[in-house]
């Protein structure tokens, strides 16, 4: 076996697994074209030795440096030309990469680590660009007529020792009768050749071009926001190119998962996923997409599974000069994802110049679980997502949740995933998929359990912070929310809950500060994430902030009963009377029973200076103290001792205001069932005062419900003797003996 010092060149075709996709045969047709009509009559021109074609690349051989770039600037020459006057032809481009190295030959191939630094530095070149090497770069420097901008020093997998990179800029033009002026690089014009002689002529070489359709080398305008102190980032969708919808999970999956585990390394701005959804949809370029988020550097790729293949190609982009700073493709079995995961993260940071700490490095080494199947069971209810108030798809959710902790017993994130459904379902007191209690159950054993696993969960410790606040515990809920921070630096939900605690526990002014952090992670947020953060600046009397954040989230959610009530209230405070009334209208409309004593309950582990200032905006939106409207007179109102008369060991039989029947019995030990056509339940009653008290395990939060009973008179119930009123019903009943 033969060792020697050769140049390597090796190149292959931008897009190729997209454009098969396409068209597998045209492609393949014009790599062939390429490659025996340009590339072959190009090498020998230039003394190299075509080695092999690989797959839609080349590896070829020469015995000079110079030669081998020559050979590279005319072929990619050619090929503009071609682009020029063939629409066909401009479909193929080609990156190239050069190295001068030590290579070993076996018959009449070369192989060994000269070979592995060309195919490596081959990737960092942009679509119909050339990279060398710094060994080659020392030899071409003086020796062609070309200029090249420095990559740095960049460590490749597989390889002990960091490589020089430089990016060859243009070529010299064929006659050089004139002088030449430098280069001028600006951020607006990549590449700029100025010849002057007798006669003043500009011509501009463009050097890269769209790779896909988010690609055009025209930067737009300025930034949307001011860029951050550190490398900042925004993960694209992957493209599922499988030609299978049933395979999207798999890419959303990965991106998401890309943006979760960026976001756990302090050293990075990592926007969040909606977000770059939503300027994915209305940009045209990367470099649109980057302006809008704000964000230096795009990750792009693609995903494709075929039974247990899985083909992976990601590329970081610079986006506003359009550089590609890092590329690979993988070509692995499906088993190896995680792995692939991990490298790309790896890649990313280490072309980011980022340092982990101990602690990141733990977290960013530790493997989600070890079931492949659980995985795309967990990808699955991510990819469902969590939309407010949607029983069904809250439902499918947890089923592909469950069903991953059934095939993986210690998947983190799947408990995690569950607590999260859970704490929702407790917090909007959605009785029809549990009761609040079972939801609350569920919620803490769930988040607890990923804890357990996973002492680093964020979405857990956010969980855990919203239960432990509204449980009264504001110390614990700060601290829990603090520790989701330090799991997810850039996590845009546990932020938005931060605040929110902060906004309630007196730190309005960092309330607003982390909100608006959020916001800046995350500017284009769903509506879900938009009310939250209303809800934020509402808390902190900053309603002008609030106003329109809240009504941006009602365009989506026009029947969410919190964004109503919040909006009537922001409207009152700010003293615009007709619109408080409005939304008040609209409010009373959807959900007729909201009443200040429902609110009162329900917010009743608010600070009191909060809760008086709400309740007070909504009485001067119009809102009742009531349900529907009730004003009862104290001369009707039941005292304690009829309160008595009426529950000691006594039968109700009366009807709702909405006409359905119930049947309650009090015993006289203090218990009491209720039952109606679809609910049976039993409970603790007693009497406060001239209050009747009741407390249903798993109904309105397991709170201890007071109201009052008064003497029916003039109502169109006149059939019943009496009228319960309650902060969630309005019931006309009579005593068993008496009903008619």
């Amino acid at each position: 076996m033969e060792r020697r010092l050769a140049a390597i060149l090796i190149a292959d075709v931008v897009g190729y697994s997209r454009l098969s996709e396409i068209d597998e045969e045209r492609t393949r047709a014009q790599f062939r074209s390429d490659t025996y009509n340009i590339w072959v009559p190009t090498i020998e021109a230039n003394n190299g030795r075509f080695v092999k074609t690989l797959g839609d690349g080349l590896l070829v051989e020469f015995h000079s440096v110079v030669d081998a770039l020559r050979c590279a600037i005319d072929v990619q020459r050619q090929k503009r030309e071609q682009r020029d006057t063939s629409v066909e032809a401009a479909q193929l481009q080609f990156r190239i990469g050069i190295n001068l190295g030590d290579v070993l030959v076996e018959d009449d191939d070369v192989h060994g680590e000269g070979v592995n630094i060309a195919d490596r530095i081959e990737a960092l070149s942009v679509p119909g660009g050339i990279v060398i090497s710094g060994s080659t770069y020392d030899q071409v420097r003086s020796k062609i007529n070309v200029e090249y901008e420095s990559l740095g020093s960049r460590k490749f997998k597989g390889l002990s020792e960091h490589i020089r990179v430089y990016r060859v800029l243009a070529e010299a033009p064929p006659l050089r009768r004139f002088p030449i002026v430098r280069f001028v690089w600006r951020r607006r014009v990549p590449v700029a050749i100025t010849l002057i002689g007798g006669l003043l002529g500009v011509i501009s070489l463009t050097w890269w071009h769209a790779q896909s359709t988010l690609f055009n080398p025209q930067p737009t305008g300025q930034y949307a926001y001011p860029m951050p102190d550190k490398p900042s980032v925004a993960v694209l969708p992957f493209a599922n190119v499988s030609g299978e919808t049933t395979r999207d999970h798999l890419a959303e999956g990965l991106t998401d998962d890309l943006i979760t585990e960026l976001s756990k390394v302090s050293g990075l701005f990592v926007v969040a996923q909606h977000s770059v959804l939503d300027a994915r949809e209305k940009s045209g370029t990367i470099q649109e997409v980057a302006s809008a988020l704000g964000v230096r550097y795009v990750l792009e790729g693609t995903l494709q599974r075929d039974g247990t293949r899985l083909r992976i190609n990601a590329k970081l982009i610079e986006a506003m000069t359009g550089l590609s700073i890092w590329a690979e493709k993988y070509d692995r079995q499906y088993a190896d994802l995680f792995t692939v995961q991990d490298d790309v993260i790896g890649r990313i940071i280490s072309a980011l110049s980022v340092k982990l700490s101990k602690g990141e490095q733990q977290q960013l080494s530790r493997m989600p679980t070890d079931s492949l199947e659980a995985y795309d069971y967990y990808m699955r209810a991510q990819h469902e997502g969590f939309i407010y108030g949607d029983v069904d798809t809250y439902r499918r959710t947890l089923s592909f949740y469950q069903k991953a902790i059934e095939l993986d017993p210690r998947f983190a994130n799947a408990y995690a995933g569950i607590a999260r459904v859970a704490v929702d379902v407790w917090r909007n007191d959605y009785n029809f998929m549990w009761s609040a209690a079972v939801a609350r159950k569920i919620a803490y054993d769930a988040a607890g359990q990923a804890l357990k696993l996973d002492p680093e969960n964020s979405r857990a410790h956010t969980v855990l912070a919203l239960l432990q606040w509204v449980d009264g515990h504001s110390g614990e809920a700060l601290a829990s929310a603090n520790n989701a921070i330090a799991a997810q630096p850039n996590d845009a939900e546990a932020l938005a809950n931060l605040a929110l605690i902060q906004a309630h526990t007196g730190s309005a002014e960092k309330a607003v500060s982390t909100i608006e952090m959020a916001l800046r992670l995350d500017p284009s947020p769903a509506p879900g994430f938009k009310l939250l953060a209303g809800i934020v600046f509402y808390t902190t009397r900053k309603e002008s902030d609030a106003i329109p954040l809240i009504e941006a989230a009602l365009k989506n959610l026009p029947k969410t009963e919190p964004a109503r009530e919040y909006l009537a209230a922001a409207y009152a405070n700010i003293g615009d009377k007709t619109r408080a009334r409005e939304e008040a209208t609209r409010l009373l409309g959807l959900f007729p029973e909201s009443n200040l004593s429902y609110y009162r309950y329900l917010y009743d582990y608010w600070p009191d200076e909060d809760l008086d200032h709400h309740l007070t905006a909504l009485k001067s939106a119009g809102i009742p103290d009531w349900p529907f409207g009730f004003e009862g007179h104290d001369r009707d109102r039941l005292t304690e001792a009829d309160l008595r008369a009426l529950t000691d060991n006594q039968t109700w039989i009366g009807r709702h205001r909405n006409g359905s029947e119930f049947l309650q019995y009090f015993s006289p030990d203090g218990k009491t069932a209720y039952r109606s056509a679809n609910t049976s339940i039993t409970g603790t009653a007693e009497i406060k005062g001239d209050r009747l008290c009741e407390k249903f395990e798993g109904y309105f939060l397991d709170r201890l419900v007071c109201g009052t009973v008064y003497r029916n008179v003039n109502t169109g119930m006149a059939n019943f003797a009496y009228v319960h009123i309650t902060p969630r019903s309005l019931q006309y009943f009579s005593l068993e003996e008496k009903a008619r």
